[in-house]
């Protein structure tokens, strides 16, 4: 692949508030910027909670409705399945280095990924820049994210 075929930019799009709908784009933005690809992250609907304050440390592995937990929705929605799976997941990244939500959203911001919040989301849930964490650069429209992701692919996780 020569240098002009190469991705230079990407946009990911994370919309899912679980672990399992958050990690993939915290980890391919990281694996962007070590690549030298400039990225950026567009947080919208329970997605926005990765970057929430009170929010971000508290997110849980869906059990309920994933076919990929292997197991009857009925069991998925007993009490605690969903905090047993989180904390087996958690326990599982632990060990091959995968940070905290809170700490990756930190390392991914210190190594110039930008950050950024829907807008259209932001006034549907009643939030202001106050409920997020230091490292959400702005809150954006659509319009806007398409602009700042023009040149780029955008990846939607």
């Amino acid at each position: 692949m020569s240098n002009e075929e190469k991705i230079k930019k990407v946009s990911l799009v994370i919309s899912k508030g679980s672990l399992d709908g958050v990690y993939p784009g915290l980890i391919m933005a990281n694996g962007a910027r070590a690549e030298g690809i400039e990225a950026n992250l567009f947080f919208t609907f329970f997605g926005l909670e990765t970057v929430m304050k009170k929010r971000q440390n508290k997110i849980k592995v869906a059990s309920v409705g994933n076919p990929a937990m292997h197991m009857p929705t009925l069991f998925g929605a007993l009490p605690g399945i969903s905090s047993f799976a989180t904390m087996m997941m958690k326990r599982e990244m632990d060990k091959i280095d995968i940070p905290p939500v809170g700490e990756f959203v930190e390392i991914l911001y210190a190594s110039g990924v930008k950050l950024y919040a829907c807008k259209a989301t932001v006034d549907m849930f009643h939030l202001t820049m106050d409920d997020f964490t230091e490292e959400v650069d702005s809150i954006i429209t659509v319009g806007d994210f398409y602009e700042m992701a023009a040149g780029g692919q955008i990846i939607f996780t």
